[in-house]
This record gives C-alpha cells, structure tokens and sequence, in this order.
C-alpha cells in the first residue's frame, strides 16, 4: 500500500492546541468538504474493530488527520492504524493519540522497525543487522507508550539466496526471541505479516503456515501472527481453513479485497463470510484497512463505509 503525505509538525501541532482537551468532538461535529459544505453521515454500530487510515477520508474531512480521526469517530469507528506512526514527529505523535483518547478509538499497528525489502537482514543473522532491528524495537517502545499502542508489524526482510531456508529460519526464531524479551515487560505485542509473492517478491516471510511455525518456536506472548487477508488470499488461498488453523497465534489483522487491494465487496473475496467467522470466534481485536478506495472522492468514501456497513450487517 502507499504511504500518504501527512500535514508538517508546525500545522498539526497547531491545530491540536487551538482545539484543546474540551469540547474536540464538537469542533469536528461536522466533516467538512474541500468546499466546506457539511456532509454528515448516520453513525453505524459495528461488531468489529475496522480501523482506517489517515487519508481514506479526507474528500469529507480535509487534510487534517485530527479532523479524519473526528470523522471516523462519526462514521462508528472503533479504531485507527497508521503504519507510519513511528516516523512522524513527536509533537504529531502526541497529538493524535490525545484525539484517539478523547474519541474513543483504539491504536492499532505502526510499523516497528526499517524493513529491508532486498536484503536478507533477520534471516541473514548478522550481527550488525539484528542489533539495528533490537534498537528499532526499543525506539518502538516508546512510540507504543507515546500513542497507547499494543501490536506493531515486523516484516524480516527478504530471503538469503545464500543459506539454507531452515538457517534463515533460525536466524529468524532467534531475533524475535530477543525482541519479545523486550516487548514482554510493556505488554507489547510484536505481529508478523506474510506478504504475497507477486506484491513482494522473495521475502522471506510468505505463507501463514511459516508464521505459526515461527510464532510456536519463539513461543512468546509478545510474537504472533498479523494475518493480512489480501496477500493471504494471493498467496495461499484457504482463507478461513487458515484462519482457523493458525488462530491461537493471530492477533490481528488487515483487509484488502483482490484484485485492486480496495474496500471489501469490491473483488472476490467473500468478506461478509470471513468478517462473519472472525466474529464468531469471538475476536475483539483490530481489523486494519489497509487498502485504497475502488472510486475516488467523496463517492468513493461513502462506498467504503457502506461496504463495511452491509458486510457487518451480516453478522447479526
């Protein structure tokens, strides 16, 4: 997925303090338009923990993220991800968590650490490599503490060419026994994603399979599964068989319909009978959506919400 361009440090800063601590939801009571004409929409009570992102909404709210988290409140959103949480200025940081409290929405995922998409950092077992991802993971808590963060992703990088697969499997297992001790003591929960081979070709994590594998050895708390249904459906297919036979070690996961990687209904993956398992099983974690709209602007916006309205409308 994109990364979107977020507003500077000075203008978000800025606009947090104008509003202050009292009365933040009244001041975004109505999303505005690019021609500031009000839009409100009728807030929905879901059954699931669907959390956008920054940029999903701004044809209705503008560009200002403290006005989009506003505007997913009044939609019925329960939470909020943003993967590039981490990377954003401090003031930012605190200043979006603030909004989160005072609007009721959980913090879903950031990204924990830099990710290699073509070099075999964890898998390779070099040292320089593994210290730099520790580093990340200690410079994460605090990010985790600073916006009231749980789960952060950890993807391991691409493969070795030039090791054996149960090697690099080992190289793996020992980095994230290393990075769960830190994490354990916050209650912080590290999730690996697998990523689909035709997005992100000759990474070495792919398949859900692999990631149970891996979660059962490093057997922590603080390690387990971010099963990401749209490089899951490309990948391996299966959805819910696979869902169900990793389950003991998911805790959370992400939504993209295939092909397009856009808002359930708009592919081929039945999200109304995998949204309905999921439920089912009694999951009170975060869905993240992380995907794109199918249609542009505030037509596209509204088909996101009501995707995600007729799909948990289903689960009763």
């Amino acid at each position: 997925m994109k990364r979107r361009n977020f507003i500077q440090k000075g203008a978000l800063a800025g606009s947090f303090l104008s509003l202050g601590t009292v009365g933040l939801g009244h001041a975004f009571a109505k999303a505005q338009t690019a021609n500031n004409a009000s839009i409100l929409l009728p807030k929905h009570q879901f059954n699931l923990k669907y959390a956008p992102h920054i940029g999903m909404f701004k044809a209705h709210a503008g560009d200002d993220p403290l006005a989009q988290l506003q505007f997913m409140a009044d939609q019925g959103f329960t939470a909020f991800e943003d993967n590039e949480m981490r990377n954003r200025p401090i003031a930012q940081q605190e200043a979006m968590a603030q909004t989160m409290r005072a609007l009721g929405l959980t913090m879903g995922v950031f990204v924990a650490h830099k990710i290699y998409w073509t070099e075999p950092n964890l898998a390779s077992g070099k040292a320089q490599w593994r210290a730099e991802f520790l580093d990340d993971i200690k410079k994460s808590v605090e990010v985790a503490k600073r916006v009231g963060a749980k789960w952060m992703t950890v993807v391991p990088g691409h493969v070795d060419l030039r090791q054996d697969m149960n090697y690099q499997t080992a190289n793996v297992i020992a980095a994230l026994k290393q990075a769960a001790a830190i994490l354990e003591p916050h209650g912080l929960v590290m999730v690996l994603e697998p990523l689909n081979f035709r997005n992100h070709p000759g990474l070495f994590l792919s398949e859900s399979p692999q990631a149970y594998q891996i979660c059962q050895a490093v057997n922590s708390p603080s390690c387990k599964i971010l099963f990401d249904i749209y490089h899951q459906q490309i990948q391996e297919g299966n959805l819910i068989p696979n869902i169900e036979r990793c389950w003991d070690e998911i805790a959370y996961f992400q939504i993209g319909d295939n092909p397009g990687r856009n808002e359930p209904t708009s592919g081929e993956i039945n999200y109304k009978n995998v949204f309905k398992y999921i439920h089912a099983k009694g999951f009170d974690g975060v869905l993240g959506m992380e995907h794109g709209n199918s249609i542009q602007g505030i037509a596209g916006e509204k088909r996101v919400i009501e995707a995600y309205k007729a799909s948990d409308d289903f689960l009763g």
